[in-house]
């Protein structure tokens, strides 16, 4: 089934021939996969990306009687799909006056067939996520750590705008599954002793939040992570790094706003993003230094263990991306605002007194480091590699 469906609106007063004539050679000229539906909409909302095909004036009254059943079928906004021929530009303008007046929202895909191809593109990824969103589980192990005292998250204005659910999970829980869970060594290994020694309770820690995924039915959880230094002596940092790479999106230290930004990332791109924070920036060049103990390891070209930094015990991820195009992304907790900035992974480095995974990156607008130093979103920042800022911005519209 394709993930796209055209549907068309036709008003009877013009010669059906002479339209169809028209529909073919425009549909032919955007050169994109779709289903066409004709003026039956009884699947209308059911495919990632749903067109409405203006074909000709005189169609204002056939929507406005039409929309209640589409309202109750799909709650994308509805996108406009015009040729321009036979008055379906004018159509289509009073057809989204008529839903910004029902405070509905929508959009008119008109112009070049490079132009509307690239929208129908790219609204086809930002629909596919939103539907994906809807409904996600996921899970919050313990509280937000104590330093997080602004990555606060409003819980209903997530389940309104994104349909994610956030659920409450007792640390005391995970920690009775990692006591129950036997210390089996992984696959992975260590020509280090004391990593390799750690190895095992790093493994019991990832057996027994897959198993927390599976029951509470999760699509992601966020862990406060540093609980687990105290309690059983070892780090979550191995067990991040895989889940995310399994496409379970799991994040550190029980940072929400990082937890919903990757979330949103991993609907989009299939991967879930290196959750990190700033640890120098120049805003003179607009190069900055991001450091953290865990990436997924599907993110990585190669990777190395280490201990986690802070400790000193445990496992760490030392992982290195490919150099090149780069995406930073945030949003708030109560999804107002964010951060969508592109930029250049110059160099991995290792240095010894930072979090094991360490990037340089470039942003490729220098003035724009002056969001971190005068109005960011907490610390922590999710980086991707390639330039998506255009569809985070969409789908976030």
């Amino acid at each position: 089934m394709n993930n796209i469906a055209i549907y068309t609106l036709t008003s009877e007063l013009h010669d059906e021939k002479a339209v169809d004539a028209v529909t073919k050679a425009f549909l032919e000229s955007l050169s994109i996969t779709y289903d066409f539906m004709g003026s039956d909409f009884s699947t209308y909302g059911s495919r990632a990306l749903s067109l409405i095909y203006v074909r000709t004036g005189g169609t204002e009254g056939i929507f406005r009687q039409l929309l209640p059943t589409l309202q109750a079928q799909s709650e994308s906004p509805f996108y406009l799909l015009t040729s321009g021929k036979s008055n379906s530009l004018a159509a289509s303008m009073e057809i989204l006056s008529y839903l910004q007046q029902m405070q509905l929202k929508g959009e008119i895909l008109h112009g070049t067939p490079s132009y509307i191809v690239r929208r129908i593109s790219l609204l086809e990824k930002a629909e596919a996520a939103r539907k994906k969103l809807r409904n996600c589980r996921l899970g919050v192990i313990g509280q937000p750590s104590d330093w997080l005292i602004s990555s606060t998250v409003n819980r209903a204005k997530v389940k309104e705008k994104l349909g994610i659910e956030l659920i409450d999970i007792p640390m005391a829980t995970l920690l009775e599954r990692v006591q129950a869970t036997p210390a089996v060594a992984p696959a992975e290994t260590s020509d280090r002793a004391d990593i390799q020694q750690n190895l095992p309770g790093a493994n019991s820690i990832y057996q027994a939040l897959k198993t927390i995924v599976a029951d509470y039915q999760l699509q992601g959880f966020t862990l406060r992570c540093f609980d687990l230094l105290t309690e059983v002596k070892n780090t979550g940092c191995l067990a991040l790094a895989k889940l995310n790479s399994e496409g379970i999106v799991a994040g550190c230290e029980g940072d929400i706003p990082a937890l919903l930004s990757m979330t949103i990332v991993n609907s989009l791109l299939g991967i879930s993003g290196f959750q990190a924070n700033p640890s120098t920036i120049d805003p003179e060049t607009g190069q900055m230094l991001f450091a953290h103990c865990t990436i997924p390891l599907n993110m990585v070209e190669n990777y190395e263990f280490d201990t986690h930094f802070e400790s000193g015990i445990g496992v760490g991820i030392r992982g290195r991306m490919k150099e090149g195009p780069v995406t930073l992304f945030k949003v708030s907790g109560d999804l107002s605002r964010h951060f969508a900035e592109e930029g250049l992974l110059v160099k991995n480095q290792a240095e010894c007194d930072l979090c094991r995974t360490q990037q340089v990156i470039q942003l490729a607008d220098r003035q724009k480091t002056a969001y971190f130093l005068t109005n960011p979103i907490g610390n922590h920042h999710v980086i991707l590699p390639g330039h998506h800022k255009e569809l985070l911005e969409e789908i976030l519209k």
